[in-house]
C-alpha cells in the first residue's frame, strides 16, 4: 500500500528533475554560439590514431570558430575537448551519471552535469551545427542513428552529420546498402546522402563551414517560452 501512495510522488519529483535539466542546459548553453557535437569511443586510449584524430579535428573546429561539444568522458571525448581547449576555443562536457561512474576529462572549461540521457541528448542536438562520429561502440551508434532518423523524418533540419575513418566505417556502410537499401528497401537511396564519411580534419571542417555560411543556425525547434531567460556562465 506504502509503495502504491509514493510511487506518484516520486514520478512527480522525476519530472521536476528532469525539467530541471533541461531548464539549466537551455540557460547555460544558450551563450556558446556555433558549435559541433563530438562522438566516439571512451576507450580510445591517449595517443592511439583516432584519439589523435580527433583532438586534431577540435582543434581546427575551434579555429574556425565553433565550440566543441562532447559527453565529456574518456577517449575520443577527452581527445575532442583537449584539442578545443589547446586551441583557445570553448570546450564543453555534457557529463552523465551512470552506474559505472564516468570521470569528467580534465579539458573542459565549460561542463554540464546530467542525469537522465535523453535530456543531454537533446543538449547535443540544440545548438549544433554538425556532428562529428569517431568509431566508438553502442552510444555512438545510438547517437549516430538518431541522427540519420532526426533528419530522414524532417524532425530536425538538415545538418552535416560525419562519420571520420573510412576503414572503420565502410563495412557499416555496405551493409546499409546492400541490406537495407537493395535487399530489403528499407531506405531510400537518399536516405544514404545525410551523412559523409572523410579522413581528414579539413575535410570535416570545410563540411561544417560551407554549411554553417549556406544554411545559417540549426537546432531543434522550441516552443518560444521555453527559449526565454539570460544565459549565464557554466560551472566548471
Amino acid at each position: 500500500m506504502m509503495d502504491i501512495i509514493e510511487s506518484p510522488v516520486r514520478d512527480l519529483w522525476r519530472i521536476f528533475r528532469i525539467m530541471a535539466e533541461f531548464v539549466e542546459g537551455f540557460d547555460e548553453l544558450a551563450a556558446v554560439g556555433p558549435a559541433v557535437s563530438f562522438f566516439g569511443s571512451s576507450r580510445a586510449k591517449p595517443g592511439s590514431r583516432y584519439y589523435k584524430l580527433a583532438e586534431k579535428t577540435a582543434s581546427e573546429i575551434a579555429k574556425a570558430g565553433f565550440a566543441v561539444i562532447t559527453g565529456g568522458g574518456n577517449g575520443i571525448m577527452e581527445a575532442a575537448n583537449k584539442g578545443a581547449a589547446k586551441a583557445g576555443g570553448k570546450s564543453i562536457g555534457l557529463n552523465i551519471e551512470i552506474a559505472k561512474e564516468q570521470i569528467p576529462n580534465d579539458y573542459q572549461n565549460f561542463s554540464l552535469h546530467f542525469r537522465y540521457f535523453f535530456c543531454r541528448k537533446v543538449m547535443f542536438l540544440k545548438y549544433a551545427h554538425g556532428f562529428i562520429v569517431f568509431p566508438g561502440g553502442y552510444g555512438t551508434m545510438d547517437e549516430f542513428t538518431e541522427s540519420l532518423v532526426l533528419i530522414q523524418t524532417l524532425k530536425q533540419a538538415s545538418f552535416p552529420v560525419i562519420l571520420m575513418g573510412s576503414d572503420y566505417w565502410e563495412g557499416l556502410i555496405d551493409w546499409m546498402k546492400k541490406k537495407m537499401l537493395k535487399e530489403h528497401h528499407h531506405i531510400s537511396p537518399k536516405d544514404l546522402k545525410v551523412f559523409t564519411v572523410v579522413d581528414e580534419p579539413k575535410d570535416a571542417v570545410k563540411i561544417i563551414v560551407d554549411f554553417k555560411e549556406s544554411k545559417g543556425r540549426v537546432g531543434i525547434d522550441l516552443p518560444s517560452e521555453m527559449k526565454k531567460g539570460s544565459p549565464r556562465r557554466a560551472r566548471k
